[in-house]
């Protein structure tokens, strides 16, 4: 079958692997359908994921059809179409138990797909602890509403959902890119006084704007006045952020008021400095790292009842063969397009509009 793989730091290219059998009892072998290129697989070709390893498939965000299920794998069973999860999780380990599956102390636990074992820019993959890590798409939820929802969209939901947002209050998202959206998606549903996003793009700006007219918008370089502006305690009473760029986490701090939580979503290139001198007074919480991906059936039941939709994010569509355009495509941020959903069965590739 044709896998897209991370052959060394700067390569990627297509290659040939055989079809991925059951190697333990909790394996399942899903036929991927839909899958996505993300930001995160070119921080792995350009060796910014230490633990990525060489010869590995790469892709984390799929969709697919449940070819085949070990015998110990419960919940889904053969044909179900199912989203997977960017996490691999045991479910019972201290983390796990505690919801905090990013950690898991499995050694198949945390980021595995598409980093530490093949993942799913390909035609079929294995899916470790399947019974955590597959959850069934409801009949009425396409493929393509679903494609997000175990990895970027589940990041939007945790990122929310531990941020402690309560409807007084003034919320600061920080990137405009798919996981910028989603987190505003997610961050919608907690009904807060009011939602702004800075954001440095003019088009996703506009993007914004079209489809979210409730939304106050602004730039880095106006951002710390806007947000004075227009929160009621000298500042946002939560910040999220999103973006990940040169000075984005200094925004972040800065903006939020005194005993404000300031969640952090972001992967970095760069080390960041957390100048406590500066901030002293301040009483910030900080809260920071890899999503803990275990909301999946919350997120799809709102999908299905038409409370979270983040179609408006894909754009392009091309074959797996095509996938180097679609990877071109995606890092040169050419044709408007920067993060890239694809259908692996040669029926499409979708490239979301704006990069993570």
């Amino acid at each position: 079958m044709k896998a897209f793989t991370y052959i060394e730091h700067g390569k990627f290219a297509m290659t040939e692997k055989p079809k991925p059998v059951i190697q333990e009892s909790t394996d399942a072998i899903v036929r991927v359908t839909l899958s996505s290129i993300c930001t995160s697989d070119l921080h792995i070709k350009h060796g910014s994921v230490p633990r990525a390893v060489p010869g590995i498939t790469v892709g984390h965000e799929m969709v697919g059809i449940v070819e085949e299920i070990g015998s110990d794998v419960k919940g889904i069973k053969q044909g179900d179409r199912v989203t997977v999860n960017v996490e691999t999780f045991c479910g019972e380990c201290f983390y796990c138990k505690h919801g905090f599956v990013n950690n898991c102390t499995s050694p198949h636990g945390g980021w595995a797909l598409g980093c530490r074992i093949d993942g799913g820019q390909t035609e079929y993959v294995r899916v470790p602890l399947a019974s955590q890590g597959l959850n069934r798409i409801p009949d009425s939820v396409t493929d393509e509403q679903a494609l997000f929802v175990g990895d970027v969209l589940a990041t939007g939901f945790w990122a929310a959902r531990i941020s402690e947002i309560s409807q007084e209050d003034t919320v600061l998202i920080i990137g405009a890119g798919p996981t910028g959206i989603c987190t505003l998606l997610c961050t919608m549903l907690k009904q807060p006084k009011r939602i702004i996003i800075c954001e440095k793009s003019e088009e996703r700006r506009a993007f914004v704007s079209e489809h979210y007219p409730d939304v106050l918008l602004t730039t880095p370089e106006e951002c710390l006045d806007f947000v004075k502006a227009n929160s009621d305690n000298g500042g946002a009473d939560r910040v999220l952020e999103v973006a990940g760029s040169d000075g984005s986490f200094q925004l972040a701090w800065q903006c939020a008021r005194p005993n404000a939580i300031v969640t952090i979503v972001a992967l970095y290139d760069k080390l960041q400095v957390l100048p406590l001198p500066e901030m002293y007074g301040k009483n910030l919480t900080f809260k920071t790292g890899g999503v803990d991906g275990c909301d999946c059936e919350e997120i799809l039941a709102l999908i299905e009842q038409g409370k979270i939709d983040t179609t408006p994010l894909i754009t392009h569509r091309f074959p797996l063969n095509q996938i180097e355009e679609a990877y071109n495509i995606f890092e040169n941020k050419m044709d408007g397009a920067a993060g890239q959903p694809h259908r692996t069965d040669a029926d499409a590739f979708f490239v979301r509009k704006m990069e993570k």
